[in-house]
């Protein structure tokens, strides 16, 4: 009796779980944005019911995020030669800062002076007059560095988290060698530590970046085709222009072409505009630079201070909602008062919270500080989440383009020192 002829076992097809496992981080999140998004316009308002899993993202993400901008930094202080080099730094960081956030608050003036979107709108509602003032320039200053640092750290308070680590990093290089190293090795083990536990969070980014998105399109959806779509338009059409002078600058004055740039950071963009909140996107804009191989002393200086004072697309946004106004009180800008303009939109977006909606507190001191009437701010109110997507993206995009500058200046310069 012979035995039945056998062919050789073949692998069981994959399941659909075993292939999703193998998709990579970027695919599954675009995924489950398609997802979301499908429900929140199928369901509206129930899709609010899944909100939690978004929220406990964001608040995992923010929970990681400031002590890995504390080790970062000064991991990556401490790896350079002298305190000069943090002054440079600083100086290249705060012109390309000032620059870009000056083009953006143009680029709002702009767009609102072609589209007219405040022409004919009717402001019924009311909000309270009292939202804050202008802050001087002195104040500001002043409000950067911290009396307590455990309170910086309980707030979440980067600037000031990064002011103390600046100076931590200092007070560092000025060690022995010895005692200098080991301080090093203990921040740069922190820093590892943290980027470890932000790819631990990153592991339900899928699923809480799906809610997220179910909940704004199930709730705002309908805004895009009302009265407001007209401004919306607008900001969207003045964050691509300054989106395209990204592109220019990444170009011209980096080794990253936009498309690989792009690629190498998708999974950030979809933390923004998911999350709308630039503290909770700094611990992935940090991991996305790790990966992309910048300096550590580079990005982790200029991602944690960009991310609370560089808000170029919250600056379009700015300047949309102060010539909006104006249009619908039917208030002229002359020259001059475009020029103040110019200058209190960037003191103002430099002291932004890096949350979702701290650019809409922002509108309203900006809009009475030129006594116009608030009552456009219940308005605008209803279509932020909307429009603040694209305001968190470009912010941090602005960052890391940033990065891409300063990182390729500093590598010619260190390439042009003698040995």
């Amino acid at each position: 009796m012979t035995e039945a002829h056998q062919t050789p076992l073949e692998a069981p097809p994959k399941g659909i779980f075993s292939k999703y496992r193998s998709l990579g981080l970027g695919t599954r999140i675009l995924i489950w944005m398609v997802i979301g998004a499908a429900a929140g316009m199928l369901f509206g308002e129930r899709a609010a019911v899944v909100e939690p899993l978004g929220t406990l993202f964001i608040k995992l993400l923010m929970m990681a995020a400031i002590p890995l901008v504390f080790f970062n930094l000064l991991a990556g202080l401490t790896g350079l030669s002298d305190a000069a080099t943090v002054g440079r730094l600083s100086a290249r960081l705060l012109v390309y800062f000032t620059l870009t956030t000056l083009f953006a608050l143009s680029v709002g003036l702009t767009a609102a002076a072609l589209l007219q979107p405040g022409r004919n709108m009717t402001l019924t509602e009311s909000i309270q007059d009292d939202v804050g003032s202008v802050p001087g320039v002195v104040d500001l200053l002043l409000d950067f560095v911290p009396d307590n640092v455990f309170a910086s750290f309980a707030s979440g308070n980067v600037v000031q988290v990064v002011i103390f680590a600046v100076l931590l990093g200092i007070a560092t290089l000025a060690l022995g060698p010895e005692r200098r190293q080991q301080a090093a090795n203990a921040y740069a083990l922190g820093a590892e530590l943290f980027r470890k536990l932000v790819d631990v969070v990153l592991l339900t980014a899928p699923l809480g970046i799906g809610a997220l998105t179910a909940v704004a399109l199930g709730r705002y959806g309908d805004a895009l085709f009302g009265p407001l779509g007209l401004f919306i338009l607008g900001v969207i059409g003045g964050q691509i222009v300054v989106v395209a002078l990204y592109w220019i600058l990444l170009t011209t004055l980096s080794d990253w072409s936009p498309p690989r740039f792009l690629k190498e950071t998708g999974t950030l963009w979809a933390t923004t505009a998911a999350t709308c909140s630039s503290l909770a996107s700094l611990a992935v804009g940090l991991d996305v630079a790790e990966r992309m191989r910048f300096p550590q002393s580079v990005y982790g200086f200029t991602l944690p201070l960009g991310a609370q004072i560089n808000k170029d697309g919250t600056s379009v946004f700015l300047a949309m909602v102060l010539a909006f106004t104006a249009q619908a009180a039917g208030v002229e800008f002359t020259a001059g008062t475009i020029g103040m303009a110019l200058l209190i939109g960037l003191l103002l977006s430099q002291g932004s919270a890096g949350i979702p909606g701290g650019g809409f507190v922002i509108s309203l001191v900006l809009v009475q500080a030129f006594q116009l009437p608030l009552e456009l701010a219940a308005i605008v109110g209803g279509i932020y989440r909307l429009v603040d997507i694209g305001n968190t993206t470009v912010n941090i995009m602005g960052d890391m383009v940033g990065t891409a500058i300063i990182s390729r200046a500093e590598e010619r310069r260190l390439a042009t020192e003698p040995a």
